[in-house]
């Protein structure tokens, strides 16, 4: 997921704020890390990395959510992403401050 932020009224083209299953994404492609991979491996390279859940920044350490996850082996980036998606999905309804917030965050601004 990733959204774009608040224009500032300039014309520079604004970068999108990853969160949730796209800034996970974007770190494992910064990574070392190497597939096949084991919930070990992953939690032993990026297992300390805070990741946003939420638009509004709110993070969560990487190995929180791999912990969550039921499978212990992902043969692909795309498998542990997929493995990764509820996991975050419920900790954002765990931790959202009711139907407000929640309709704020599918907003883009």
């Amino acid at each position: 997921m990733g959204v774009r932020p608040p224009s500032n009224d300039d014309d520079d083209e604004p970068e999108s704020v990853d969160f949730g299953i796209a800034a996970v994404d974007a770190r494992l492609r910064r990574s070392e890390l190497t597939f096949p991979a084991t919930k070990d491996d992953v939690d032993a390279e990026l297992g300390h990395e805070r990741i946003s859940y939420d638009v509004h920044g709110n993070d969560v350490p990487l190995g929180e959510m791999l912990a969550e996850a039921d499978q212990q082996r992902f043969d692909s980036r795309q498998q542990l992403l997929n493995a990764l998606h509820e996991p975050f999905e419920e900790h954002r309804r765990q931790n959202s401050n009711g139907v407000v917030q929640q309709f704020r965050s599918m907003l883009p601004f």
